[in-house]
């Protein structure tokens, strides 16, 4: 049963308060001095505040009121209040309002709004409670994850991301080869690191290799090194390939999709035989690798194409690790955009708004650059402004004008709101029997 004190010098008030409340199976504390009050705050089991604003017959001004709401508001700053007074200057409680308080009720009151007021207030605890207990939880899980792991500074509260992250600490302890898919700037480098620094192989050599930026005349030689004047310009010494350099450790093949033909057919030899001859050779050498590879292409259409060899795309998807952009992990984005925060500065609220309206095509790529970019153009505040985003344009979650919601707009906004069901409804411009037929629609938990 909910809790709800009552802080009111006159004990008629809490009495017509206690009826009315115990007709809905709301229990009523009561306290006539602000010191009683915050007494029993103290001990805890309240759910919301009625509070006066004034405790002397002989004062009107508010003033004791306002001290007993900021006192409030320090002890216990999620403590949901409502301010019931007769007396108190309406500009008092508006700044009240502007300062925290959830409502202001004049005396004599409707029990039927103020019931309503509760009651609403009442639901919204409630989540914040759930949500905080299951932040919490998260909290917790992700310290032990970042205890017993190397995370490599990875930076996550979407469980989007925990679940990628989850399975690539699972693949990494085998040796099956890892296919990372994604969009590009989506962090799909970061996972592959991951992967190698909670391997067996995590103590030898991490090696990237960019092969869409390869020229493809050099690709042979990259991959598998080149002989002493194997091709022009080689000079008089060895090349020592990618795949030697990684021995005993990862080799990272990025943008496996736009290796060409002739390297592919290169590349699936020494996946199935671990063995190679540098370009000009006649050597084969042997090398023990694990090998992650990603994409940002749709391998199987390219299959289908004829421009990816099949026997190749199983050789390196043993496991495919499938990594979501930004826009399907929302509350990735305020604590991300805060990591790249330069020390000393920080997001307006304007600015955070912004962000988490913006549908980020580039990813986290995109994340980081208007971030540095607003950082330096801005002074110890940055305002939406300085992000230089067309949010509300450019964003699938942006909802406006009546238009149906979709299953993203509702994500985006449970986002914003950290999972307050009241607070996401009312950004919506839904109620929250509306929200919750559409939470049921989608097939998306309520909390």
């Amino acid at each position: 049963m909910p809790t709800v004190l009552v802080i009111d010098d006159n004990p008629s008030v809490a009495t017509a308060l206690d009826l009315l409340f115990s007709l809905h199976e709301i229990q009523v504390l009561r306290a006539e001095t602000p010191e009683a009050g915050l007494e029993l705050l103290e001990r805890g089991g309240i759910d919301l505040v009625i509070q006066d604003m004034n405790f002397r017959a002989d004062t009107t001004s508010g003033d004791e009121g306002v001290a007993l709401f900021r006192e409030i508001r320090t002890q216990h700053p999620d403590m949901p209040v409502i301010l019931l007074t007769a007396w108190t200057r309406l500009e008092s409680a508006v700044d009240l309002v502007k300062a925290g308080a959830a409502d202001y009720v004049g005396k004599p009151w409707d029990d039927h709004k103020l019931l309503a007021s509760v009651n609403n207030l009442l639901e919204l605890s409630e989540t914040r409670r759930e949500l905080a207990a299951r932040s919490g939880g998260e909290r917790r899980r992700r310290e032990a994850l970042a205890r017993q792991h190397d995370l490599r500074g990875l930076v996550y509260d979407d469980v989007a991301s925990e679940t990628v992250l989850a399975l690539a600490l699972q693949v990494a302890r085998s040796e099956l080869p890892v296919l990372v898919t994604g969009p590009n700037g989506a962090g799909k480098e970061k996972y592959a690191e991951i992967i190698h620094h909670n391997s067996a192989v995590k103590s030898g050599p991490f090696v990237a290799v960019n092969c869409g930026a390869l020229p493809s005349e050099l690709i042979e030689a990259e991959l598998f090194g080149a002989e002493p004047g194997a091709y022009t310009g080689s000079g008089n010494k060895a090349r020592t390939g990618k795949f030697e350099a990684a021995d005993g450790g990862t080799l990272f093949l990025d943008e496996i999709g736009t290796l060409p033909p002739a390297g592919q057919v290169k590349l699936l030899r020494v996946l199935e035989t671990g063995r190679f001859q540098r370009l000009g050779g006649n050597q084969e050498r042997s090398v023990k690798v694990r090998v992650v590879s990603a994409t940002n292409a749709d391998l199987p259409a390219m299959i289908a194409d004829a421009q990816f060899r099949e026997d190749l795309y199983y050789r390196l998807n043993g496991i495919e690790l499938r990594v979501p952009p930004l826009s399907r992990r929302p509350r990735d984005i305020l604590p991300l955009a805060r990591h790249f925060l330069p020390a000393g500065k920080q997001f307006g609220e304007g600015a955070e708004r912004a962000l988490l309206r913006h549908a980020w095509p580039g990813n986290v790529r995109e994340l980081r650059n208007a971030v540095q970019r607003a950082a330096l153009l801005s002074g110890e505040r940055i305002e939406a402004e300085a992000l230089g985003l067309q949010a509300l344009a450019s964003s699938p979650h942006a909802h406006a004008g009546g238009d149906e919601p979709d299953r993203a707009a509702i994500e985006a906004a449970l986002a914003r709101s950290g999972g307050v069901l009241a607070q996401a409804a009312a950004d919506l411009g839904l109620s929250r029997q509306a929200l919750y037929r559409r939470l049921d629609r989608y097939n998306i938990p309520r909390g």
